[in-house]
């Protein structure tokens, strides 16, 4: 299911032009120097990877209790089921409860701290934007950690959350060379596509959850359960 974030972040990215396109665009890098700028670029991505592999330690070791609860096939229909009503569930709707209430706080002063840091030029600067950055609210970035926490290891919720954090550094570099060259028109034909490739995504973890004993797609439910030795009766 790796290969599920890689895509999903790819094409949640055009998403993430509206939300992080501006961020990027405002970067502090150095402008007459095209090697220094692309260093600092990659600086700013490392930082933002760095965050997102965080997240996905933590929502990996929880997903990870849920493993060895015997709760691997359910907790994958969940997040396949909150993945679909995320994807479908028009926004407006969650706009009316006000979730991050409880850390409205923390959020201020991450949204502070990245502010200040656009005034300084060096490459701590901009691995802390991309850091910052990455702990922002985000509904894709939501997405994207159901599937961590389905991969019921904290390795795999790791790489899944790195892999998805990828997936979006092409189009954010775009943005920051050519961002005229991506008309309106395309990028609202992706974001379109994006409750599309959400709602297969989380499909795929239902079927996974179900146990169909389809090869690599849907173990059956002995192949669910790996232990370290063999365990006859």
């Amino acid at each position: 299911m790796l290969y599920s974030a890689f895509i999903f972040g790819l094409i949640s990215s055009f998403h993430c032009i509206g939300m992080c396109g501006p961020i990027a665009m405002m970067l502090p890098v150095d402008r007459s120097n095209e090697a220094k700028k692309i260093t600092q670029i990659i600086t700013y991505h490392i930082g933002k990877l760095t965050a997102y592999g965080t997240l996905g330690l933590i929502f990996g070791l929880l997903g990870r209790s849920f493993y060895l609860a015997g709760m691997q096939q359910q907790l994958s229909i969940i997040v396949g089921i909150l993945m679909i009503l995320v994807a479908v569930i028009p926004e407006k709707v969650f706009a009316k409860y006000n979730f991050s209430k409880p850390v409205y706080r923390v959020i201020t002063k991450v949204k502070s701290s990245l502010g200040q840091q656009f005034k300084n030029k060096s490459y701590k600067s901009l691995f802390t934007i991309g850091l910052l950055n990455g702990f922002l609210p985000c509904g894709m970035v939501y997405v994207a950690l159901f599937g961590a926490i389905a991969m019921q290891n904290v390795s795999l919720g790791i790489a899944y959350m790195i892999l998805f954090g990828i997936g979006t550094i092409p189009m954010m570099v775009a943005v920051v060379y050519a961002s005229g060259l991506i008309s309106f028109s395309f990028r609202g034909t992706i974001q379109k596509a994006i409750p599309l490739v959400a709602v297969i995504i989380g499909m795929l973890f239902i079927i996974r959850g179900l146990g169909l004993d389809i090869p690599y797609l849907s173990p059956s439910n002995m192949s669910l359960f790996v232990q370290p030795e063999v365990n006859c009766h």
